[in-house]
């Protein structure tokens, strides 16, 4: 009985293990966020989306920007006073334009500095949350990307391609209600990124970058770099906080076998040794 009692006493603790692994990792990251919010005298929010492993079965979950999302994001601005700076980090591969574009009307109507920082990546959606911002901090390799909007796995640009090159007659039924949406779609998109730069730049320079990045001039995977951004008009610097990376730490990806990038996690220089690693 000894042995068998043991044995439960230890499934129970390897069942808990990763729960409460995860409680320390929200803890630290809670105190991190706390920490920037003191450095910055600003309200942070984190929206990242990582593939994280949330059950003890250890499946992985992909997240995208969802209505959960707008709903915590819309509380935390409903929650911050007027006069107080919003700082929120990015991280994400995109989601719902219905999300994203909430978010970024509420982040546009809050009266304080706005700035978005993006250590790594903000993608379709991410980029669209980012232009409604004062300010948009990226790591010097991040990138954002094109809000043309998508039908599903389709491009809503590439849709409207097939009513230029082929006869109507010759197209399916399906296939023209398909480039109807897909004509409200990009014109909605626009008319967003339009509405989210009016008060942040002249009507001209605010029509050429809606036209570039909502209407299919680059595939939706398209990486915008820090430079390319500049170029277009958009408010971008590179004075990251390094608190902000080490928030990034703190949501790790999902646990593999065998990791895919390794490194010896110390700074290096080129003056004096090389750290020794122990083990």
């Amino acid at each position: 009985m000894e042995f068998l009692s043991l044995l439960w006493i230890f499934l129970i603790i390897s069942s808990l293990q990763p729960i409460i692994r995860q409680k320390m990792l929200e803890m630290e990251r809670l105190r991190a966020l706390s920490r920037l919010e003191r450095e910055r005298r600003s309200r942070v929010i984190a929206l990242i989306h990582r593939q994280e492993t949330m059950s003890f079965l250890g499946f992985p979950l992909m997240r995208y920007i969802d209505i959960n999302d707008s709903e915590q994001v819309l509380r935390a601005i409903k929650m911050t006073d007027p006069d107080v700076p919003i700082d929120l980090i990015v991280h994400t591969p995109g989601g719902l334009v219905l999300a994203a574009e909430q978010i970024a009307f509420a982040l546009q109507r809050h009266q304080a500095k706005v700035t978005v920082f993006v250590p790594h990546y903000a993608m379709s959606g991410g980029t669209l949350i980012a232009l409604a911002a004062d300010e948009i901090v990226m790591d010097e390799n991040a990138v954002l990307g094109p809000v043309d909007p998508q039908l599903g796995q389709q491009p809503a640009a590439s849709i409207l391609k097939v009513l230029e090159r082929k006869p109507i007659a010759e197209i399916e039924d399906q296939t023209l209600i398909l480039a109807d949406i897909a004509e409200k779609a990009i014109r909605q998109v626009k008319n967003t990124v339009l509405c989210l730069l009016s008060d942040k730049m002249s009507t001209e320079q605010a029509e050429k970058i809606a036209t570039t990045l909502a209407t299919g001039v680059f595939t939706h995977d398209y990486p915008i770099t820090v430079q390319e951004a500049r170029a277009l008009g958009l408010p971008v610097s590179t004075d990251m906080p390094k608190l902000v990376y080490q928030i990034m730490s703190l949501y790790p990806q999902t646990a593999q076998r065998r990791p895919s990038v390794e490194y010896i996690p110390v700074p290096r220089t080129r003056e004096g040794e090389r750290p020794s690693v122990h083990v």
